[in-house]
């Protein structure tokens, strides 16, 4: 293989390792805008990723920008409802970083693609083998076992899985790119957070603008944060077999579950092992499940040809 060549098949692989690996250590990002809030953060969020997609999709398209940007009106519906579920998506994973719960952030998005998969088989109709329904069984048994043990659901795990699972069947079902759906769901999104910031935050507990110009370069920053990750993906997902994106979306928890554990020393007893052991076995039936899948395709391909 040629330099170019190989220059080229390893830049979806390093995008992708990129995005997961960004994913999964943002929650030391948002650690250091802490003191704005969930709130406040969530609303810099989206109106700062406006912004930087304008950017991005100005240098991505130029003079086609107008027209990358055209969606028809049940688009336009289907992207309110994503961006309505994005944002509390974010609202949960920011409140739960901020108030020393990151484990629960990586518990949730261990357990959501199970929920994607139990989503697909309720709303969908696709068919689930039966090492799928062992996985979903095994995540639900992890997750009865934690809240049996702890006296209540893992509120916030459960909120971030189910509200991204939603998002990802509502995105699924919508004809629209990563980015230039992102773009729309952020703009919408942006009269909200402006409303919630003039009409219903208190003034004197906001801090943009108040607390120096470290904390506001930061709460700027919250934009590229989200969509620096997103432009990778983008470009790993144009260039990597589906198995390997596949395999690639346990990073962020898994980085997310290390910083919870290791640096942010959040309580990590045996009812957590046990709970996080049933859920990484179920993840590991679903790999396995995806990997069977691939190589049947491909064998089925390759018979044809």
């Amino acid at each position: 293989m040629s330099a170019a060549g190989l220059g080229d098949s390893r830049a979806p692989l390093l995008a992708g390792l990129g995005a997961y690996g960004l994913w999964g250590l943002v929650p030391l990002y948002f650690k250091l805008v802490a003191a704005a809030g969930a709130g406040e953060i969530i609303v810099h969020r989206v109106i700062w990723s406006v912004l930087f997609l304008i950017l991005v999709l100005l240098v991505r398209h130029r003079g086609r920008f107008r027209a990358q940007l055209a969606i028809r009106p049940r688009v336009a519906l289907a992207l309110l409802l994503s961006g309505a579920l994005v944002a509390f998506n974010w609202l949960i994973f920011v409140y739960a970083v901020n108030t020393d719960r990151v484990l629960s952030t990586s518990l949730g998005y261990f357990i959501n693609p199970l929920v994607s998969v139990l989503l697909g088989t309720l709303v969908l109709r696709e068919r689930m083998v039966g090492l799928q329904w062992l996985a979903v069984a095994l995540a639900a048994a992890g997750t009865l076992w934690l809240t049996i043990r702890i006296g209540q659901p893992p509120w916030l795990a459960l909120a971030l899985a189910v509200s991204f699972g939603l998002y990802g069947l509502v995105r699924k079902l919508t004809d629209v790119g990563p980015m230039v759906g992102l773009f729309w769901e952020t703009v919408m999104m942006s009269p909200v957070a402006l409303a919630w910031l003039w009409l219903i935050a208190d003034p004197d507990t906001l801090v943009f603008g108040t607390t120096g110009a470290r904390l506001d370069l930061l709460l700027i920053g919250t934009g590229m944060v989200t969509v620096i990750p997103l432009v990778l993906f983008a470009t790993a997902a144009r260039g990597l077999p589906l198995i390997t994106l596949g395999l690639m979306q346990y990073m962020a928890p898994s980085i997310s579950f290390c910083l919870a554990v290791f640096l942010f020393r959040e309580p990590f007893g045996l009812d957590h092992a046990v709970a996080f052991g049933a859920i990484w076995t179920a993840l590991a039936l679903y790999t396995l499940v995806i990997w069977q899948q691939r190589r049947s395709t491909l064998r089925r391909f390759a018979a044809r040809t």
